[in-house]
């Protein structure tokens, strides 16, 4: 398992939503969106909430990952504020997950 480190952690109450950039030590090429939004309702007791990651950037030469994720309280807000493409993909993923 690797370090997670906060970067910033904001409330953006225009939006109802918290937005939380974080780095991953040591899992640059490896991590994997459903694993990452995983780790993140883990480390910031997330459970119940919606967590969608929004960006996961490798960095050049450096084995970091750097992740942003919103998080909502109430999934019929997210799905206002979200790309539907967004949710599309995480159902996606999570259904590929369970079939493995």
């Amino acid at each position: 398992m690797s370090v997670i480190t906060t970067v910033s952690d904001l409330s953006n109450d225009f939006l109802s939503r918290r937005e939380i950039i974080c780095n991953f030590a040591g899992l640059g090429g490896k991590l994997k969106k459903m694993e990452a939004v995983q780790m993140v309702t883990k480390q910031y007791g997330l459970d119940g909430k919606v967590v969608i990651p929004i960006r996961l950037q490798n960095h050049v030469g450096m084995t970091n990952v750097s992740g942003t994720f919103y998080v909502y309280g109430d999934e019929e807000l997210a799905k206002k504020h979200v790309n539907p493409t967004v949710f599309a993909r995480m159902e996606r993923l999570s259904k590929g997950e369970e079939s493995e």
